[in-house]
């Protein structure tokens, strides 16, 4: 039986959106369809026998609005990072007819697990192209960014303070666009600190890397993501 997480807080100060998501709003108030893209690397794509969250967020936005013409599509492709994620933009989002309300995008991880590949900074720059391109389709859909998971994997070595930067960065980005962030990263690291959540618990325990989170910890994630997006949608 999965973990269900029911211990892992979801506080508003940590899950709350800054800004509105009008485009979805009016989905929902004309009782859909409501089209999702969420683009990203192996958190979205999945891995293994763990669902990833897009699946979950289908399945809890349908029934929390009773509405089943809500699709969430998933375009991870896994151990990729925004630089070669732009490459697919025209054909997995701006290609997609109807346009998706919104484009959830999940960067930052792998700028930091192959800090060997990437250089953060680099990839800061590329989210900020991308989050650009995504709003000069601003009056068709909106965007929300998702930063890395709080997991060993991302701490070890020197990969804490890199980790840090990179959250600060993603947040830097979506400060000066004026796009929201779901803070896995500060969310995750609250589990950990404060509800005593072990990261055996968080952890895929088929991953040897110990990156990947755990079927229950994505559960508790998708269940946040989706009520940040309703309460974001209720207030536009």
């Amino acid at each position: 039986m999965v973990d269900n997480f029911a211990d892992a807080e979801l506080p508003d100060q940590l899950i709350a959106f800054r800004y509105p998501l009008p485009r979805p709003a009016e989905a929902l108030r004309h009782g859909g369809p409501l089209k999702i893209i969420a683009m990203g690397s192996s958190s979205t794509a999945g891995r293994e026998d763990v669902l990833p969250y897009p699946y979950w967020l289908e399945m809890y936005l349908r029934r929390a609005s009773d509405n089943p013409r809500i699709d969430v599509l998933n375009r991870g492709v896994g151990g990729q990072e925004a630089i070669e994620e732009l490459d697919r933009f025209d054909s997995d989002i701006f290609a997609e007819a109807p346009a998706p309300s919104l484009v959830i995008w999940q960067v930052g991880t792998n700028a930091v697990f192959h800090k060997e590949k990437y250089n953060v900074d680099d990839v800061a720059a590329k989210i900020a192209v991308g989050v650009d391109r995504l709003r000069a389709h601003a009056g068709q859909m909106d965007v929300l960014l998702i930063d890395p998971q709080h997991v060993p994997a991302m701490l070890i070595d020197d990969k804490a303070e890199l980790s840090e930067r990179m959250v600060s960065l993603i947040a830097a980005v979506a400060e000066r666009a004026g796009v929201n962030v779901f803070r896995r990263w500060a969310l995750m690291q609250h589990w950990h600190a404060q509800n005593n959540i072990g990261f055996d618990r968080m952890l895929d325990p088929t991953d040897p890397d110990r990156l990947h989170q755990s079927d229950g910890s994505t559960l508790r994630i998708s269940r946040g993501l989706t009520d940040a997006i309703r309460k974001a949608a209720a207030v536009a």
